[in-house]
């Protein structure tokens, strides 16, 4: 059974940071390409950040230069580095999972967590 589960959501202060964490199990994680997206209330889901197997990295242009994705294939986890948040940060966070990369960015993947809620006060 393929578990994609998200942590480190929470409340915090415009110009904060927080950092996301997405274990998984139940898939070979060194071969996915994990992405992390994002829903506010009324709003589309959108792409925040991914990250290939092979580390290959792409950002939204609303939040590259603060946040930064990153994998630890030992641990099978993906994090979410965000710094300088903003309160239009705030959302629900999802990770996913795919092998196919044009999948992955194109909202489509394979494999989704729960989602960790972001709060971000002004």
């Amino acid at each position: 059974q393929v578990q994609l589960v998200e942590s480190g959501g929470g409340l915090v202060q415009a110009g904060g940071s927080l950092r996301l964490s997405c274990a998984a199990s139940g898939i070979v994680f060194s071969t996915k390409d994990m992405g992390w997206y994002r829903q506010a209330p009324g709003k589309q889901r959108e792409m925040v950040a991914a990250i290939s197997s092979i580390g290959i990295t792409n950002y939204s242009d609303s939040v590259k230069g603060r946040f930064t994705i990153s994998r630890d294939n030992a641990k099978n986890t993906v994090y979410l580095q965000m710094n300088s948040l903003k309160p239009e940060d705030t959302a629900v966070y999802y990770c996913c999972a795919d092998p196919f990369w044009p999948r992955l960015v194109g909202g489509k993947a394979q494999y989704w967590g729960q989602g960790t809620q972001v709060t971000v006060s002004s």
